[in-house]
């Protein structure tokens, strides 16, 4: 969860109630500006975010309110999909637009890059691949973010890690003298840098490339669909899904009579529902109770999202 010094004045007697805010995150800001944004909005200080985006990206941000910040640290968020620009030619210390150019290809040595060498570099960089994260990344080295450690005047070379990009498509290209855009869809794991996508195509092509514009379009099973803005958080205080609607969305679904929702209330073991993973266990009337496990022949509760 974000801090958000010297909120407390603001927050409301009646807190509202649990679930997720889908926020379609505008450009330029940290998602921890929007974290207190929605914090005053919705006027509470218990909301957590689900993964972080860029300032300069925009687009799905899974925010979690009251009791679904439980809900944060569960949820099988290991796919995202992306709508990107890559511009090729110019390379940039953080890989995005927002660095300082390094290296810039001269107009014929971009001319020369044929489309077939494009569409080349991409499938190799398709699949399960290794990946080198960018340098200003939020990845922690020894405790501390790369980000923070390049800005302290640090040298930080990452290792490469496994990730899977799924899908890596050329959606449109523009090529103007000195200029080669692609605005490309990417479907990838958790873990998946898109700009880092950009630098090694780039790189591939042997004319440097930097990420120019990100748009996330899902998060898990969340998409822009149910995403809200900050303008209209502001004007219409609410969530985009309640906890019971966020659980279901997100997690296999297991309805229990009345006794054994009885146990799961009281975190207690329960039989095993014969499920792989985490998933969501509901009484009679529908609502959630909890996140479980199975452990043999009993279910052991993760979160117990409403207690006794």
């Amino acid at each position: 969860m974000v801090g958000d010094g010297g909120y407390s004045a603001c927050v409301s007697p009646q807190a509202p109630p649990p679930g997720l805010l889908i926020v379609d995150k505008p450009a330029g800001m940290t998602s921890h500006d929007v974290v207190a944004k929605a914090r005053r909005f919705l006027r509470t200080r218990k909301i957590g975010h689900a993964g972080t985006l860029d300032p300069m990206a925009t687009g799905v941000l899974v925010l979690g309110v009251e009791r679904a910040t439980k809900l944060l640290g569960q949820l099988a968020l290991d796919r995202k999909t992306y709508l990107a620009t890559i511009s090729l030619g110019v390379a940039t210390t953080t890989d995005d637009a927002e660095g300082e150019v390094v290296a810039r290809a001269d107009e014929s040595a971009l001319a020369e890059v044929a489309d077939s060498a494009i569409t080349a570099e991409i499938a190799a960089l398709t699949g399960d691949i290794l990946q080198k994260p960018s340098a200003v990344s939020a990845v922690k080295v020894d405790g501390k973010r790369a980000y923070a450690r390049v800005r302290a005047g640090e040298e930080v070379d990452l290792p490469a890690r496994p990730v899977t990009v799924y899908r890596f498509d050329v959606l449109a290209q523009r090529r103007e003298t000195g200029r080669l855009e692609l605005d490309v869809m990417v479907d990838c794991s958790s873990g998946t840098y898109v700009r880092a996508l950009a630098r090694d195509l780039g790189a591939a092509l042997g004319v440097g490339g930097h990420l120019a514009a990100l748009r996330r379009t899902s998060v898990g099973p969340f998409t822009l669909a149910k995403a809200r803005s900050l303008e209209d958080v502001e004007r219409d205080p609410g969530l985009s899904l309640t906890l019971d609607e966020a659980v279901a969305a997100a997690f296999p679904r297991v309805d229990v009579d009345a006794p054994v929702a009885a146990a799961v209330r009281h975190g207690q073991r329960i039989p095993a529902a014969g499920r792989d993973g985490t998933y969501g266990v509901f009484a009679p009337d529908g609502r959630v109770l909890a996140l479980a496990q199975d452990t043999g022949r009993t279910a052991k509760p993760v979160v117990v999202l409403d207690p006794a």
